[in-house]
């Protein structure tokens, strides 16, 4: 499969907010720098998420100059800025996972809680923080921030083309807050990977293709509006829907192995398949 190419990076600092775009973008231990690192939980320590907050959706992020704090902006709201707080002084729940964060402080937590309209709290996991990936489908070691599940998000451009020749009203790729997008390649073809590289032989990334994305309700928010609606999943469902387990895949989690950098344009290579 030739002319595989990295053609979008997507980057979300704060889980469930609007995403990122840059042209490069680094990998540390945890996935994407500083993607899903920031989360809000509940006053019992549970993340709180567009799923049912859908105006998180309309939450837009920016990083200073020095990238040094993350600037969150709202309609209506004065702009907010975050830390990146070291001190791992409180445990938080995710999808059913103890987690060691830090406390980001009670300017985020006013702002957060009056923008929502209910108590949240902002925390942040740190490069070093603790995450185990599923170990089911990783490594010993292998560690995740506040994403779902794996460290990084995998599709291929056609397989949004696909979807949208199914719509009557075509959607972006935003719905689906993908890390990594490829193009060159037939749609879904990713389900067949099993390792890829992105960048050139010396100096690229490995990753695995472990698992096929599951898709839940954050697809149906749209993101410039926060209105829920039943696509992309109505559709989705008569054609991408998994017999085993019922539900409805579009993309593929992967785990890297390895840091290093991502350029937009950078060669992709297929290195195993599924046999």
């Amino acid at each position: 499969m030739a002319h595989l190419r990295l053609s979008a990076i997507g980057v979300y600092p704060l889980k469930s907010a609007g995403g990122l775009s840059p042209r490069e973008w680094s990998l540390d231990a945890l996935g994407l720098v500083d993607d899903r690192r920031w989360m809000l939980v509940d006053p019992e320590g549970k993340f709180v998420t567009a799923r049912t907050e859908p105006r998180m959706a309309l939450l837009r992020v920016a990083f200073s100059e020095d990238r040094r704090s993350l600037w969150v902006r709202a309609a209506g709201m004065e702009p907010l800025s975050l830390t990146r707080p070291l001190d791992l002084d409180e445990t938080v729940e995710i999808w059913g996972d103890s987690v060691n964060a830090a406390s980001v402080g009670p300017e985020a937590d006013r702002w957060f809680s009056a923008y929502l309209a209910r108590k949240v709290r902002a925390v942040y996991i740190p490069p070093h923080g603790v995450r185990q990936v599923d170990p089911r489908y990783a490594r010993p070691g292998d560690r995740v921030g506040f994403a779902d599940g794996f460290p990084a998000l995998l599709v291929t451009d056609t397989a949004l083309d696909e979807l949208n020749s199914r719509l009557r009203d075509p959607l972006t790729m935003a719905r689906f807050r993908p890390n990594l997008v490829i193009s060159g390649a037939p749609a879904h073809a990713e389900d067949g990977w099993r390792r890829v590289r992105i960048g050139a032989a010396s100096s690229g990334v490995e990753f695995d293709v472990v698992k096929p994305c599951a898709r839940c309700t954050m697809t149906t928010i749209d993101p410039e509006t926060a209105v829920k609606g039943r696509e992309p999943l109505k559709t989705l469902a008569g054609y991408r829907r998994d017999e085993a387990s019922g539900q409805v895949m579009f993309g593929q989690n992967v785990i890297h192995r390895g840091v290093g950098e991502l350029r937009v344009g950078d060669p992709v290579t297929v290195l195993e398949t599924v046999a």
